[in-house]
């Protein structure tokens, strides 16, 4: 087919948005023919949800002052302001969040909101919502739903209690009744599926599209896309990379696409290097390590981080990187072996991790890290005196604050690591976010630890500020041969501090990487398609 004269269900054309000043699309494109599956890929913060929500009319969009670029429907340009605009031209969502209704019917769920109803005496004297529901003609409707897809269920059971597999097929079930449909949009919709549930659900939408339905497929799952799809977009860092047809490409080459970026360095080099790292002596051991995160689910990791490096932990969201210090500290439940220095730690008893001198920088600062009420001084030093004892003076019996000292240290942190703010008087919850962020990283230095572990040190704060942190944690490790492990979604920054990178997909080790392995290892193992080959343990 001639491409100048190909038609296309769905053409989205150099579509750029802002929020507050941070553009987070630049220029998108994106093209779907009729019955094509077309992948939608790109690491977190690519950018793909807000392309949705352009095309979804998502208020969060019109009230945020619109976007640029033009949306075209059947080769028509349209504008999409509402959800219910986009449901009329027959756009179609499926949730990985299950938007269903507990309580209601299987058919009641595929229905809502379009019931049938017939007239009777009443709706004729009282108006037409006195009609009675055709339970009839919904149910049969329902079953082909049902049936256009497999999915073997009767249409009048009760949706609680369903596996989540079944809940998947409900909710397409529900899009396909509806009238007109041409354009379903799938969320990573495997995230929360057994491996048979997921390849049931690639099967059915291999049908959907045999039907003449175009199918938007957002993953992040290469092994997935290599087998459905029809062509794909890659999107990085709200930018768009490339269109590819999956038959001229290969897993390789999006991993490449996906991650690909120039490796910058964001510490300065000048930082003398005088350790020497012994492959003997393991700071953390980690052994059939499983911790129960809601969203974050670690399920079984046997892991050694070296004394004295500094050690990152990568992954895409919800894969389960976080929920590894989370356990540590006894944040979730969490099993199996935990050593620190050799020394056995309870994971049933709360503070134990901080009795063997490990130190914590929540990925949660305003939930977890911060006491936003209280002074800066008293953040920063809180811990390390209820742990510690530090900043206690004893007279006689009595344990009492030792306020000059405590003053003093905490003005040396905001010094060290340039806390913007009025004085350490100021409540942390009047602190901008990179500026918190610090807040939380003093606090964890002042219990002077032997392991920091620090989850997504640099989220929300500016380059200056990131380059300042990364930095700083790098001169504890060299110059006081601190362990550090960074858990971070940023590959970049962990590619520019971490001495080894363990990559984490369906809450196991994937593999564990050096910071200069190419763009390929890197895109394989967070898209959960890593096959083996160098593996640096």
């Amino acid at each position: 087919m001639d491409k100048a004269n190909e038609t296309y269900v769905l053409k989205m054309d150099n579509i750029a948005k802002e929020y507050y000043g941070n553009r987070v699309l630049k220029g998108v494109n994106l093209s779907i023919r009729p019955g094509e599956i077309h992948a939608l890929m790109g690491e977190n913060g690519a950018g793909k949800s807000t392309l949705m929500n352009i095309l979804f009319g998502m208020p969060v969009i019109h009230s945020t002052g619109g976007f640029e670029g033009t949306v075209e429907i059947n080769g028509k340009e349209v504008q999409i302001d509402t959800p219910l605009k986009a449901m009329e031209m027959g756009i179609g969502m499926v949730h990985q969040e299950f938007m269903l209704i507990p309580g209601f019917t299987v058919t009641e769920n595929i229905k809502v909101g379009r019931e049938i109803s017939t007239p009777n005496l009443a709706s004729r004297i009282f108006g037409s919502s006195m009609e009675t529901l055709d339970f009839k003609t919904m149910r049969q409707d329902a079953k082909k739903a049902l049936d256009t897809i497999g999915l073997q269920i009767e249409e009048y059971v009760k949706v609680a209690g369903l596996p989540v597999g079944y809940m998947q097929f409900i909710e397409i079930a529900r899009e396909l009744d509806k009238t007109g449909i041409q354009l379903l949009v799938f969320d990573e919709p495997t995230a929360v599926l057994t491996e048979s549930e997921a390849n049931r659900l690639l099967e059915a939408m291999r049908v959907i599209s045999s039907k003449g339905i175009a199918i938007i497929f957002i993953t992040h799952r290469l092994d997935e896309v290599m087998a459905v799809a029809d062509s794909m977009t890659i999107l990085r860092d709200g930018e768009f990379v490339a269109r590819k047809e999956i038959k001229d490409t290969s897993a390789v080459e999006i991993a490449e696409l996906m991650i690909g970026r120039k490796v910058e360095k964001l510490v300065d080099d000048s930082i003398p290097d005088t350790r020497k790292i012994d492959d003997e002596i393991i700071a953390v051991s980690l052994r059939n390590y499983k911790v129960e995160m809601p969203g974050e689910q670690v399920k079984g990791i046997d892991l050694d981080i070296r004394k004295g490096e500094i050690f990152g932990i990568g992954g895409l969201a919800g894969q389960g990187k976080l929920g590894i210090p989370n356990g540590i500290m006894g944040l979730y439940k969490a099993f199996g072996q935990v050593r620190i220095n050799g020394q056995l730690l309870n994971l049933n008893k709360l503070g134990d991790a901080l009795d063997h001198k490990v130190a914590f920088v929540s990925e949660d600062r305003r939930g977890v890290g911060l006491l936003l009420d209280e002074s800066i001084e008293q953040n920063i030093i809180f811990s390390a005196m209820q742990t510690n004892g530090r900043f206690l003076k004893k007279i006689a019996w009595m344990n009492l604050y030792d306020g000059a000292a405590a003053k003093s240290h905490a003005e040396d942190m905001v010094k060290t690591l340039d806390i913007r703010c009025t004085g350490i008087r100021q409540a942390a919850g009047a602190l901008s976010g990179g500026n918190q962020q610090k807040v939380c990283l003093a606090r964890a230095l002042t219990l002077e630890p032997d392991v920091l572990f620090v989850s997504e040190p640099t989220r929300g704060i500016d380059i200056g500020a990131k380059k300042l942190v990364l930095e700083y944690l790098t001169k504890l490790n060299r110059e006081q041969g601190m362990t550090v492990i960074i858990v971070s979604s940023e590959l970049m920054e962990l590619r520019s501090v971490s001495d080894r990178i363990a990559i984490i997909s369906d809450g196991k080790l994937a593999c564990i990487l050096k910071p200069d392995d190419s763009d390929a290892d890197f895109g394989l193992a967070m898209s959960g398609a890593w096959k083996g080959g160098k593996n640096h343990a």
